[in-house]
């Protein structure tokens, strides 16, 4: 799943997309490179960053993702809004990817049933506003796995198909750096629930913590060998901006195994 953020405050790669034709070239691009998925985000959710209206999120998202779609890429859309959502599925978007795990907005669990589409479940800590503050976890991987495994449970009475339900334990949102490791070496745990994983770990902060590199973009390397253990140890995608790095690594990976 490659990363395509229009978004101007993103941690990464905010402000570089901010024309449409750019986003979408970069989205074909992606999809040359290797990329599966592509996730549009129109909002930031990075720590600290403010709530985006929808309709700046509707302007900023709509023409990227019909664009893609209409060139047969397998788009995804990164928002918590049922109104976007529906906006983006209108347009050609097959997965929705939410951060709260479908609690922000009481009608996105009913929109996704409806629409039969694929969802993304995300564990988050607090909000972006507040930097994901909340209360001290006593086991990370079980308090979280439980969590995700409820919010599937709960999508799935609501008329979501399971088979359409993956999850992620949210690297990055409100977690140490030692729980991010954790969280990637027990990836098997979470896969043991029957849900596919996705994985985010691309350009995260916590490997600039553990690198001493600042500049979220130079991070890449140790990104691609990140996700490289992610699959490793049970994930089905990782969502990552760096396609070409991430491919070697894991063409690598498959031909040692």
């Amino acid at each position: 799943m490659a990363i395509v953020n229009v978004t101007p405050d993103s941690f990464s790669d905010g402000g570089e997309r901010l024309d449409p034709a750019q986003a979408i070239d970069d989205g074909l691009r992606f999809v040359a490179e290797g990329a599966d998925i592509l996730d549009v985000g129109g909002e930031s959710t990075r720590p600290g960053s403010q709530p985006t209206s929808p309709d700046e999120e509707l302007r900023r998202i709509l023409p990227v993702v019909e664009g893609l779609a209409r060139r047969n890429a397998v788009v995804s859309i990164d928002t918590r809004r049922a109104i976007v959502a529906r906006a983006a599925l209108d347009a050609g978007a097959k997965i929705v990817n939410d951060v709260s795990a479908l609690r922000d907005d009481a009608a996105m669990l009913p929109l996704v049933a409806q629409r039969d589409a694929d969802v993304v479940l995300m564990h988050r800590r607090g909000l972006p506003e507040n930097t994901f503050a909340g209360p001290k976890y006593a086991d990370v991987v079980e308090e979280i796995r439980q969590f995700l495994v409820e919010r599937a449970e709960a999508c799935a009475a609501g008329g979501v198909k399971r088979e359409r339900i993956a999850l992620d334990p949210g690297l990055g949102f409100g977690k140490s750096v030692a729980q991010e490791l954790e969280l990637i070496a027990a990836t098997g745990r979470f896969a043991d629930t029957g849900y596919p994983v996705l994985v985010g770990c691309s350009r995260k902060s916590f490997i600039g913590k553990l690198t001493g590199i600042d500049k979220p973009a130079d991070r890449d390397p140790a990104s691609a060998w990140l996700s490289g253990e992610a699959v490793r140890h049970g994930a089905a995608i990782v969502r990552v901006h760096n396609v070409v790095a991430t491919r070697q690594v894991l063409a690598v990976l498959a031909a040692m195994r």
